[in-house]
């Protein structure tokens, strides 16, 4: 049996200012993604320019972030907004939803295509491989801080979070997801759009792909204390939010190559 570090969530302090690793993981996170869009912008024929990709993790940032906070609030802390609507501004408390950061990402892209004449489902597709550095650093962050850990399990590398409060070995479920949603779909989504796709394909993998790879991880995965289990005892809120990623991820790769556009 394992017992979680409890790391000091303050990675350092400049005076009053105290900088959390959770904010140096996005941080990371980001750079990765402008590190790699501006590696796969000088590819012969990429069609993208390393001022466009500066733009694009901009907006990108933004989606992120708003999408992120307003998705968890709304998704997983519906009723604590309406009794305290400030809560959604209070980001310092955490709180970050994946599913609210993609819509978010979404909505950017829409505003980021018209303004720059790229279309929506080529902008899509470039920023597909990108994202799941970010995802990989957000789980890192998770597990520093000791959050959304797994269930129970008597398997050795169960682990004891104590900020679950009962001592029990659970899933180090942020690392399953690290390895799933960050490692795993980087290297699907990257080498799958390493040669030329059909419009629409890369945006259908990267959604299936981690639909898939979410709806497997929330079988370890706690569900939020609040909610619980949704329905059929073991439906979560990820899992249900993660099945329509499935679905949309299989139609964008039927529509794909049927289409055939590249």
């Amino acid at each position: 049996m394992l017992v979680h570090p409890d790391f000091d969530p303050i990675a350092f302090s400049l005076g009053p200012l105290h900088i959390r690793w959770y904010g140096l993981m996005y941080l990371l996170g980001f750079l990765a993604g402008w590190a790699l869009g501006r590696y796969r912008a000088k590819q012969p024929g990429s069609g993208w320019t390393a001022a466009q990709v500066d733009d694009l993790v901009f907006y990108i940032a933004l989606g992120v972030i708003l999408g992120g906070r307003i998705g968890y609030v709304l998704f997983y802390g519906f009723e604590g907004f309406l009794n305290d609507p400030l809560l959604l501004l209070r980001v310092w408390e955490g709180g970050m939803s994946f599913h609210g950061g993609l819509l978010g990402v979404v909505l950017a892209m829409l505003v980021f295509a018209r303004r720059h004449h790229q279309g929506f489902w080529v902008t899509t597709d470039f920023i597909a491989p990108l994202i799941a550095p970010g995802i990989f650093f957000g789980r890192i962050g998770n597990f520093i801080n000791g959050e959304l850990w797994g269930r129970v399990t008597d398997l050795p590398w169960g682990m004891v979070f104590r900020q679950a409060g009962d001592h029990l070995p659970r899933h180090p479920s942020q690392l399953y997801q690290a390895a799933l949603e960050g490692l795993a779909l980087f290297v699907i989504v990257w080498l799958f759009s390493a040669k030329p796709r059909p419009t629409m394909a890369v945006s259908g993998v990267f959604a299936l792909a981690y639909g898939v790879f979410r709806l497997l991880a929330e079988f370890v995965r706690q569900p939020d204390a609040h909610l619980g289990y949704l329905a059929f005892g073991w439906l979560t809120m990820g899992q249900l939010l993660s099945l329509p990623m499935i679905g949309v991820g299989a139609a964008l790769l039927a529509l794909a190559y049927r289409r055939r556009p590249s």
